[in-house]
């Protein structure tokens, strides 16, 4: 049966069933191929659940109310985790998968793991359920600034998406990895997945997936160098309204804004901003967000430049690495177009050091290349965690995901359970990692990443 049909018949299924998880069921697979007005119907739905399944009925409605971009969404989100907490529901796969989306859609990507993979590994699970829950919990890898864990996993995820025939799952990952691999600089791979995204997104009819698939193409672009597509993007990108799930949306308008405020259009760019509220603060980047458009309202103003740069030691949050490493780029750059060596030097070599303390090779790339206009040196390549020594090829990604499920210090018999495979797979690729890595043992794996 198609997804489609099968989208079609759950959800006939669920709006005339009493059953709040046929219903839920029917959520989750809708979630991955629907656009936030088509939930409505379950929202209305699960409203009947609201006193006998309090949990159930908290998430779904939070998520869609989140998509929608309406802020009521959060006490529902809350109310949910709250009540994971205290029903104990640690063991139900559902509801360990639903905890994990609320602690997403709350933009709180550094808990996914720590709070909830050691559930994941304990229970079990069929494969599509397990290629989801591996999903977000790279996803939300990724989005903390473990770039290289996040590729891993949810590599692992795709893989187990395709055994299990579940296209829509496929298509969700694959549009995440497009964004994760073109940071980590993994360009061949970010354009591979990009157009496979799109094949499934066209197949499956997904609004959702294609969201996603605008903004992994517009970091491919970014970390191309290919500035005038990756412009293209930001402007489709603001104009649809794109990021509200992650707290993006603000982000993207003021990058755009950046751009044409640079660029001697500061028209354009006062145009982008006018009548915009100001950004939240407790989204990713929010404690800088005020500076970062009192400088897009003057761009050569040297003393805006410093208070933007004044306020970038506020981002500490996990899921802030990122765009304090862009911000400082940004203003880096400009510092070196005009002509001040000293403040373009330290900013430029502050976003060096972000980008490589994540793993983000691609946008190293390009922000080097700007420290290099200044200093006239190269900054090294950051090490890569698992790079191959002279002679040997790179590992796969079978072996990066042992090498990931070793290093995290799990034996060869957890590694297998975890990864679907025997202990002897286990065993040939552990062989091929030491080999190719020229490490001896389990504790330098360890090390490496």
């Amino acid at each position: 049966m198609s997804i489609d049909l099968e989208v079609d018949r759950l959800m006939a299924e669920a709006l005339q069933a009493s059953d709040p998880r046929v219903l839920f069921q029917a959520f989750l697979m809708l979630s991955r191929n629907a656009a936030a007005r088509d939930l409505q119907p379950l929202v209305t739905a699960m409203a009947e659940f609201r006193d006998s399944e309090p949990f159930l009925f908290h998430v779904l409605t939070g998520v869609a109310l989140r998509r929608a971009g309406n802020p009521a969404a959060v006490t529902h989100l809350e109310t949910a985790l709250a009540l994971f907490q205290d029903q104990r529901l640690y063991g139900d796969p559902l509801a360990l998968e639903c905890a994990i989306f609320v602690t997403l859609t709350l933009i709180r990507p550094h808990e996914t793991r720590t709070k909830f993979a050691l559930y994941v590994d304990r229970l079990t699970f069929d494969p599509a359920s397990r290629a989801r829950l591996l999903a977000m919990i790279g996803l939300g890898d990724a989005w903390a600034g473990y770039l290289v864990r996040g590729q891993a996993e949810m590599l692992e995820a795709r893989d187990l998406a395709i055994a299990a025939g579940r296209s829509d799952v496929q298509a969700e990952v694959t549009s995440w990895l497009i964004k994760c691999e073109a940071l980590r600089g993994d360009l061949e791979a970010s354009a591979a997945h990009l157009a496979e995204a799109r094949a499934l997104a066209a197949r499956n009819g997904s609004e959702w997936v294609a969201g996603h698939i605008t903004e992994g193409s517009a970091a491919l672009h970014l970390a191309r160098g290919d500035t005038e597509a990756w412009v293209a993007m930001l402007e489709l990108m603001v104009a649809a309204g794109l990021g509200v799930d992650s707290g993006l949306v603000f982000e993207y308008r003021w990058e755009l804004a950046t751009h044409y405020a640079l660029h001697d259009d500061p028209a354009r760019a006062a145009a982008l901003m006018r009548g915009v509220p100001a950004a939240p603060v407790h989204l990713p980047g929010g404690a800088a967000m005020a500076a970062w458009r009192s400088w897009i309202e003057n761009p050569s103003d040297v003393p805006a430049m410093h208070e933007f740069e004044a306020v970038l030691p506020a981002l500490t949050q996990p899921a802030e690495r990122l765009p304090r490493a862009r911000m400082s780029w940004l203003l880096g750059a400009a510092h070196g177009r005009a002509g001040r060596r000293a403040p373009a030097v330290r900013l430029l070599e502050a976003a060096c050091a972000g980008y490589a303390s994540i793993g983000a090779g691609g946008m190293l790339a390009q922000a080097s290349a700007d420290l290099l206009a200044v200093t006239g040196r190269r900054v090294a390549p950051p090490p890569q965690p698992f790079a191959a020594k002279p002679g040997e090829a790179a590992l796969t990604g079978a072996e990066i995901r042992v090498a990931v499920a070793v290093a995290d210090g799990l034996s060869n018999r957890e590694a297998a359970e975890h990864l679907f495979v025997s202990v002897k797979t286990i065993e040939f690729h552990l062989g091929n990692i030491f080999r190719k890595l020229d490490i001896r043992n389990r504790t330098e794996l360890a090390r490496l990443l």
